[in-house]
């Protein structure tokens, strides 16, 4: 019996996405290297990303929701500051002239 042969995938990203993303990978029994290749075969499959990557038509507006819709934007912005995950003003310009 031949063994298949493997490759390696190296990435960086934020500690607190991958600290995140590994508490749930672990609370289900998956193993990072089984969820990036389950990601990679779904890529296959789909030939292309498994899920919609699109921009909102209209930035989220205040005024346009309801009492429960905002609070719960809320808790999230504020949960992800409590966390530490937050961007510089200087920072997010950055990223905004590295894409243009």
């Amino acid at each position: 019996m031949k063994t298949a042969k493997t490759g390696n995938v190296n990435v960086r990203i934020h500690e607190h996405i991958k600290q995140q993303a590994e508490q749930i990978l672990e609370t289900i029994g998956i193993s990072r290297a089984a969820a990036i290749d389950m990601f990679y075969r779904q890529i296959i499959l789909n030939n292309g990303i498994p899920f919609p990557l699109t921009i909102p038509k209209e930035l989220p507006i205040h005024e346009n929701m309801d009492e429960s819709t905002f609070n719960a934007l809320m808790k999230t912005g504020y949960s992800q500051a409590l966390r530490g995950e937050t961007y510089s003003v200087a920072e997010v310009f950055e990223e905004l002239e590295r894409g243009l």
